[in-house]
């Protein structure tokens, strides 16, 4: 449970950052999908959070949730596997222009669900 209230304040730190400044989010995107590792990097990462989620689930104040949040992050880590390094990348770069303005909202909703999940991991 300690891994998910970790992941939830990893996520409200990443949220400050597209909260007090979108464009530096928008160009960090960018930056990172130049990287060699950034496909892999991007995979693993969703997978093994995944995984942790499903095997933990039970443990959480709503562990139905928890595991379903557990399965997006597996099978997103599939999807981005089956559809490649390039289009991944196309995706990222895209993303990273097309949102810019709505960076600092969804950094407020990341944060609420970032404190959300401090919350459900019930460390009580």
């Amino acid at each position: 449970m300690y891994f998910i209230a970790a992941f939830g304040l990893l996520m409200m730190m990443l949220s400050i950052v597209m909260i007090a400044n979108p464009n530096y989010w928008s160009n960090a995107i960018v930056l990172f999908s130049q990287k060699p590792y950034f496909h892999s990097f991007e995979i693993s990462s969703r997978l093994i959070i995944g995984i942790i989620f499903v095997l933990y689930h039970q443990d959480a104040l709503y562990p139905v949730f928890i595991l379903v949040i557990g399965g997006l992050l597996i099978a997103v880590s599939i999807g981005l596997l089956i559809i490649g390094a390039d289009k991944h990348k196309q995706f990222a770069l895209w993303s990273a222009q097309k949102f810019n303005k709505v960076f600092r909202w969804a950094g407020l909703a990341s944060l609420a669900f970032g404190l959300f999940l401090i919350y459900v991991a019930n460390l009580g």
